[in-house]
């Protein structure tokens, strides 16, 4: 293995997964809790998701600042900073008296998680040869795909042992100690050269993002489609950032550069991120309501169903990696694309009465398909950009994500509701909604194909172009 720099490079990967996990645990270890601030605080349910969305919101508006401020402070200080920030959300939920606390807390957590995960894959990149990442960034994304899986369960066990202030202190010891470990092993960067601030641009997507979300976040029963505030957010969301891309196209220093989707390499993978994670998000709503409530077991066989997709997510997500280093992504993630694709179908065609052995076979079958493309797939598509440009095409990867994540669920979640209003909410109902969604989610996922089959080979990518050398619209 060639070293690029100084640090050790696996104790560079130790830190970044300690940051990483403990920004992607705090967020889904929150949502048992919610019941909980709705009574200590006399909440109303709308307000209470917001504990949820402030942190979706906040990192959102928050990850196009990212590399821009990489090139101003360098990526060990801005890491750095968004762990101290993290830690300083942490310590004002722990001592917060009221639900304005809560939220500036969770607004603040959401900042920091903006700052961190896109300089995540940077920073591995740094110090390991491309050769070698494919390793490295498996390690790293098997412990944050199984952050999430496990975070309800751990809140659930907090609640029951503890309170909730507990959710929020339990961060503080691993944030501190990422951030300690992080000062001695931290690869530096030196700040590069300063360019222009495209403030309106910032603007633009910062809002586009945030009304997006914000309209997303309320967009759950069938009457809010007729609500004159979403009717009125919506497509001031859908104009600004379509005004951002104009700008973005005409700008010669923009905040981020659309013109790195002309490599085929990171265009395919965003496609295939994305496809990918409106799959999770989709099994992470439906999988509860398909083995409670149609097939009438107890919460803790839910858990075990997500958990076990994470585990085979991680181990085939080592086997992915290896595969990536060795004869490139097109295999891989061709692979994975096809189990996950084939796994979530089969779940959509379930019956009422299948064994519930046969949902935990597809959910592994599913994990393993994540395993060998998510990860890997991000990866191979960041090693095709200008080394200068990783931080921003993480940063765009992961927007391009939440956001068709979003819409997505938005769609399920109406698409359930209208199917119970005209059906009534019986066993059968939900058992055919959510066997429709699962169904149409397979169907994406399988459409990917063709992007993954045509993944370019590292002889055909032109890696590391200049970006001088990318078009720009005049």
């Amino acid at each position: 293995m060639r070293l690029l720099t100084a640090p050790p490079p696996w104790l560079v990967v130790v830190n970044v997964m300690l940051g990483t996990v403990t920004v992607s645990l705090n967020n889904t270890a929150l949502n048992p809790a919610l019941p909980t601030f709705i009574e200590v605080f006399d909440l109303g349910p709308v307000l209470a998701t917001w504990i949820l969305a402030s942190f979706m919101a906040s990192m959102g508006i928050t990850l196009p600042l990212t590399s821009y401020l990489s090139q101003i402070l360098g990526r060990k200080r801005l890491y750095l900073g968004g762990l101290a920030l993290f830690v300083a959300g942490s310590l004002i939920g722990t001592l917060a008296t009221g639900i304005e606390m809560v939220l500036a807390a969770r607004v603040i957590q959401g900042i920091a998680g903006g700052l961190m995960i896109p300089l995540s894959p940077a920073i591995i990149f740094a110090v390991f040869a491309k050769e070698d990442r494919g390793r490295a960034t498996g390690l790293w994304g098997a412990a944050v795909m199984l952050a999430p899986a496990v975070g309800p369960l751990c809140g659930a066990l907090v609640l029951e042992w503890y309170d909730w202030r507990a959710l929020f202190l339990l961060n503080v010891p691993v944030a501190l100690s990422a951030f300690l470990l992080g000062i001695r092993v931290l690869p530096k960067s030196e700040p590069n050269a300063r360019k222009p601030f495209d403030l309106p641009g910032y603007l633009l997507i910062a809002f586009g993002i945030g009304l997006l979300l914000f309209v997303t976040s309320r967009l759950h029963r069938l009457e809010a489609l007729l609500d004159p505030l979403n009717l009125l957010l919506l497509p001031a969301a859908l104009l600004c950032l379509a005004a951002f891309v104009r700008r973005v196209l005409r700008h010669p220093h923009p905040l981020l550069d659309l013109r790195l989707f002309t490599l085929r390499g990171y265009r395919n993978s965003v496609i295939i991120a994305v496809v990918q994670a409106v799959g999770m998000f989709q099994t992470l709503l439906l999988i509860p309501l398909l083995i409670q409530l149609v097939m009438g077991h107890s919460a803790i066989w839910t858990g075990l169903a997500l958990l076990c997709t994470a585990v085979c997510g991680g181990l085939f997500g080592q086997l992915g990696g290896r595969a990536l280093d060795r004869r490139g992504a097109r295999e891989a993630v061709s692979s994975g694309v096809l189990l996950t694709g084939t796994a979530t179908l089969g779940l959509g065609l379930l019956g009422t009465n299948a064994p519930l052995w046969t949902v935990f076979a597809l959910m592994m079958l599913r994990g393993a398909g994540l395993g060998l493309s998510y990860m890997p797939v991000t990866t191979a598509g960041l090693n095709s950009l200008p080394e200068a440009m990783v931080t921003q095409g993480a940063a765009m990867n992961n927007i391009s994500r939440r956001l068709g994540a979003s819409l997505a669920l938005v769609l399920a979640s109406l698409w359930l509701e209208f199917q119970l209003a005209a059906n009534g909410a019986e066993t059968t109902a939900y058992a055919s909604a959510i066997g429709d969604i699962l169904i149409a989610t397979g169907v994406l996922v399988l459409l990917a194909l063709p992007w993954a089959w045509r993944f370019p080979t590292e002889e055909t990518e032109p890696v590391n172009r200049p970006l001088a050398e990318l078009p720009v619209r005049n």
